[in-house]
């Protein structure tokens, strides 16, 4: 039996579609079908460019070509639209991270595939790491023991043409947020993953060095899990040109494990490629303190041989792929999504409020 041909669209020509396409093209059993944008030369420009086919309106574009997956990469401010007209013309759905700046969008996207009994997604192509993937088995193995503490910390800078790149970056109108809602959500979507449900959130959010911006450019938190662990975020745009991202969980055993994602100065899609592969920095399981020198190496080779700005979009695809093929659930549902959401969300709430914040969290008007 021939093996099945996908079909994905993709909705948005924006800088990180680019390496969707990328990715797409990369998959044997995938076709980049066709592409949608507001904007009809961007869309014909790209769809030359990936050799696809050029449309105006989602609906027809899903049902012309017969689209099994779109993949959602507008702004993220523009998530909501397209990715529910996807869904009521019959496809499944992929969202580019965050899945919506606030619950509301969050909730109507999850809604409509619910409705049209379609899959929901958001990329997080950070848990395909190889790094990431081993904190989370060490954590699953219970070789930490039950996890009792998190610690996030992402340090990284975004300049003023940055933010004049865009007419929707900095305000919170547009944009919705800052640093939160756009660069932390990869390290925020980790720690959820790896710890599980939040009970409560005390927040903090500040504009530090970005007198141009309305938006946060760094925050902090203290979280309290259901579980009884707690952890800690401290995520930044203020430091030049740009330092690291780690997540880091300590075990009730006293065991630690933990990941650099980012290093170097951080990944912006279009603009810059990753400065320094994603390992292992942090590691005390007892009898593997010294296989850290072979995974940064072997994990180097790997970042070394591929294009990481690809590969990792790839990996998440094809996960997405095989869970539609097989009726399973991907593995970063729109629940996922729309938690991630949620925590920065309860930070916002919590700085204007001046109280911790209890979960779950419903949109406000």
């Amino acid at each position: 039996m021939a093996e099945r041909i996908y079909k994905i669209s993709i909705a948005g020509c924006s800088k990180v579609a680019h390496l969707h396409a990328k990715a797409i093209q990369s998959i044997p059993n995938a076709q980049l079908a066709g592409v949608w944008s507001r904007t009809s030369r961007k869309a014909d420009d790209f769809a030359s460019l990936y050799k696809t086919q050029a449309y105006s309106d989602i609906s027809k574009m899903v049902k012309e070509n017969k689209t099994d997956l779109v993949i959602v990469c507008t702004a993220h401010p523009y998530h909501k639209q397209p990715a529910i007209e996807a869904a009521l013309a019959g496809a499944n759905v992929l969202v580019e991270k965050p899945l919506a700046s606030d619950l509301q969008d969050c909730d109507d996207i999850i809604n409509a595939c619910k409705k049209s009994n379609v899959s929901l997604g958001v990329i997080s192509q950070r848990r395909w790491y190889e790094p990431v993937k081993r904190v989370k088995d060490a954590i699953d193995h219970g070789k930490i023991g039950k996890p009792v503490l998190a610690v996030v910390t992402m340090l990284g800078w975004r300049d003023k043409a940055y933010y004049d790149s865009d007419a929707w970056r900095g305000s919170w109108k547009k944009e919705g947020g800052g640093v939160l809602v756009n660069q932390a959500p990869h390290q925020l979507d980790l720690l959820l993953w790896y710890m599980g449900e939040i009970d409560e959130v005390y927040g903090i959010w500040r504009n530090l060095n970005h007198p141009y911006i309305e938006v946060d450019d760094t925050a902090l938190a203290i979280v309290k899990f259901k579980s009884g662990a707690i952890g800690n975020i401290l995520v930044s745009n203020s430091q030049k040109p740009g330092l690291y991202g780690k997540v880091h969980i300590h075990g009730e055993n006293g065991a630690s494990v933990g990941v650099q994602t980012d290093g170097g100065a951080m990944f912006i899609a279009g603009r810059t490629g990753v400065t320094e592969p994603p390992v292992n920095d942090l590691w005390t399981i007892p009898g593997e303190e010294n296989l850290l020198k072979s995974w940064i190496s072997e994990d180097t080779d790997t970042f070394n041989n591929c294009d990481p700005t690809v590969r990792y979009f790839q990996y998440q695809i094809e996960d997405y792929l095989h869970a539609i093929g097989i009726g399973l659930e991907p593995a970063v549902t729109g629940e996922a999504g729309r938690r991630t959401v949620e925590l920065f969300t309860a930070i916002y709430r919590s700085t204007r409020d001046n109280l911790p914040i209890r979960f779950p969290l419903n949109p406000e008007p």
